[in-house]
């Protein structure tokens, strides 16, 4: 490790460098840096081209994920066609060549980066890390812009529905350490959060993956994730922005409105899915 960096340092040493390329002082790029570069982005291009066989099971990448919705994974039909919007492909791919640029805007900036998707394993559960950066493990986060301030102003422990605290939790347990973080950056405006959260924000990760081993066992899938919210002021109910983005949303509120199951109605912003209807939405509904 470069013993004159320090992680708590990465962002502003970062910025430092493209501060100084402002004042016309260029960055110099070593050969294998360059190189590397090119071939870790080559990597992750034909990574994103395979088609991804769906799978059951926990892993690290998933035991922070509501208990429920993790119960829903693992009774899935793996034979079923994946009905991923092809939009949501272009946002992977961004998403990994993002995370490339992202580390070498650290090495670019003299610090270490090491065990680049080391395989670890915790109490039987394996993953692979992204990396760590002056011997510390650190996961990497692409982040919209609502998503980034959770970094940025450190209230990522309590909005979490992706289940990142616990990733990284099981990452440094894998390492015997727990001073770990994120770097993150913003898709949208190029800044960038280093988020340590401490052992308070953190789940203990082995009473964690006993639980949803558990869980799995039984027959009956555990309480919902969230409760439905009021949407407006006339009596309609839509359900929790955490519930948006699972795969199983159309399963676990199969009883809604009256056991029709999800409405969903087509907004400027996005869709909005209703579990409650008694005001009809002045917008196309999705059929």
């Amino acid at each position: 490790m470069n013993s004159s960096k320090d992680l708590d340092n990465l962002v502003p040493d970062i910025y430092a460098k493209l501060d100084a390329l402002s004042q016309g002082v260029p960055i110099e790029f070593s050969d294998d840096l360059i190189e590397d570069f090119g071939e870790r982005m080559k990597a992750a291009l034909v990574h994103w081209a395979e088609p991804h066989k769906q799978s059951k099971g926990l892993r690290m990448s998933n035991i922070g994920k509501p208990a429920r919705q993790l119960w829903y994974e693992s009774r899935r039909d793996l034979d079923e066609p994946s009905t991923m919007h092809p939009h949501m492909h272009i946002k992977f791919l961004y998403g990994h060549l993002l995370e490339e640029v992202l580390l070498l805007l650290v090495k670019m900036a003299g610090h270490e980066v090491t065990d680049e998707q080391k395989e670890v394993e915790v109490d039987g559960i394996k993953g692979h890390m992204d990396c760590k950066i002056d011997g510390e493990v650190v996961d990497v986060k692409t982040a919209s812009n609502y998503a980034f301030r959770k970094f940025s102003e450190g209230t990522l422990a309590v909005d979490d529905p992706f289940g990142y605290m616990a990733q990284l939790a099981g990452y440094e347990a894998a390492e015997g350490t727990s001073e770990g973080g994120f770097l993150a950056i913003n898709k949208e405006s190029g800044e960038l959060a280093l988020l340590r959260p401490g052992d308070l924000s953190k789940p203990n990760i082995s009473t964690r993956i006993k639980t949803l081993k558990d869980m799995l066992t039984v027959d009956k899938p555990p309480s919902r994730c969230y409760t439905d919210v009021p949407d407006g002021k006339k009596g309609n109910m839509r359900i929790a922005t955490g519930c948006n983005y699972c795969a199983f949303k159309n399963d676990c509120w199969s009883d809604a409105n009256d056991g029709v199951g999800l409405r969903a109605f087509k907004y400027s912003n996005g869709l909005k899915y209703f579990t409650k209807v008694v005001s009809e939405p002045r917008v196309e509904e999705l059929t």
